[in-house]
């Protein structure tokens, strides 16, 4: 399949891209077209997860291209965040799973493991053979995780003994392993563990009811007594320093698949009012149909030009926090007005799942919380500005 640009990348930022990047996305992107899209919205309205993409993605090489110890070839940042981005323009759900696995589970054992951890899994999650989860939000802790986390790591000769709770970790119903991030009962510093999730005393419930990312099967995660040897424990996880370095790595890609929520949604919507008739013409031919989609693309492109500089960003070595923050707390509030003025211009039919709307308007609601919310994302970057920290 020859690439080619997506009409919503109006300013050609693909054309970053190198040739062998853009046959990796095509690739990509005509598996989804053809396996994936024709069934999620079945799947989203079932709230049901599509174990069979697991082999395929493996075998496009979604779980390996981030970490050195797995890839294939000398893959960019900005390529990443096109992989985000192609995921979430079909399902935001789908972005989410890989997100989440390779980024975050994966991420975990390649910034916070030993060699000897990243040789051990690493290759097994790059073939799918071991799925992961992040387990790090509580129930009573979020956005306070750096100081607020109630699980408990207590150390037992060789073992550490696990107990608390973890809530909306995706991935967590069917995963192998869950990075837990729990706190030292020695020293109060946060530590990160590879659980499997066999072990005695570890439960994970699926959570019911969502309205968003429906189709991420989302748990919350019990751990009574579970023992987890020292081997297990991320050697170079020792406090929540090492945490936040791995969610920087994984946030900018987040704004990359607000971005593809916001296409996925503009695409239906393009699409949508080229073909309703309304007063003898096509609505797409009324100027303040017109006005929605040429701000929608507004919010896109800008938000693209964004997350591209901070992949390169990332690419050279001088990212930071705050920029990911921004770029994050940026793309999914544009993401959220894009999705809305896509649903009005479909009128009724926005709130229909076969109209391709609806379900990326209310993905976004997720994606606009989670990694950060919005307030967490700017306080982030207001410390950079001022001197000053506005958390508590």
């Amino acid at each position: 399949m020859t690439f080619e640009p997506l009409s919503a990348d109006f300013f050609g930022y693909s054309e970053l891209l190198s040739s062998e990047e853009k046959e990796r996305l095509a690739a990509l992107r005509e598996y989804l077209e053809a396996e994936v899209k024709p069934i999620v919205n079945d799947l989203w309205e079932r709230a049901e997860f599509p174990h069979q993409i697991i082999k395929r993605l493996a075998e496009l090489g979604l779980y390996e291209f981030a970490w050195k110890e797995t890839s294939t070839f000398e893959n960019s940042a900005v390529f990443r965040g096109f992989v985000a981005l192609e995921l979430a323009r079909i399902d935001a759900s789908v972005a989410t799973h890989v997100g989440v696995h390779n980024g975050l589970a994966m991420g975990s054992i390649s910034v916070a493991g030993s060699a000897e951890q990243r040789a051990e899994w690493l290759p097994k999650m790059a073939t799918g053979e071991v799925t992961g989860a992040f387990g790090l939000t509580e129930p009573d802790s979020g956005s306070d995780s750096a100081q607020g986390l109630r699980t408990v790591a207590t150390r037992d000769g060789d073992d550490w003994i696990l107990n608390g709770s973890k809530r909306w970790i995706g991935n967590a119903t069917f995963s192998d392993i869950t990075i837990i991030w729990a706190k030292s009962a020695e020293d109060g510093q946060v530590k990160g563990f590879i659980v499997k999730t066999d072990t005695p005393g570890y439960t994970a419930t699926k959570i019911e009811g969502k309205q968003a990312l429906r189709i991420v099967q989302n748990a919350d995660i019990t751990l009574e007594n579970v023992r987890v040897p020292e081997a297990m424990r991320l050697q170079n996880g020792n406090s929540f320093r090492d945490t936040a370095a791995v969610l920087r790595l994984t946030r900018a890609e987040v704004a990359w698949a607000a971005v593809g929520n916001s296409i996925g949604a503009y695409d239906a919507a393009v699409r949508y009012t080229k073909q309703r008739v309304q007063f003898g013409k096509p609505i797409a031919s009324h100027q303040l149909i017109q006005d929605l989609l040429v701000k929608s693309l507004g919010n896109i492109t800008a938000s693209l030009g964004m997350v591209v500089q901070v992949s390169k960003m990332l690419d050279e070595g001088t990212q930071r926090d705050e920029h990911s923050a921004l770029a994050k707390a940026y793309a999914t509030a544009r993401m959220r007005e894009t999705v809305a003025w896509c649903r009005e211009a479909l009128g009724g039919n926005g709130i229909v799942l076969e109209y391709d709307v609806a379900r990326h308007f209310a993905d976004a609601e997720a994606l606009y919380s989670y990694e950060g919310t919005r307030e967490m994302n700017t306080l982030i970057v207001g410390r950079k500005i001022t001197g000053f920290a506005a958390f508590v």
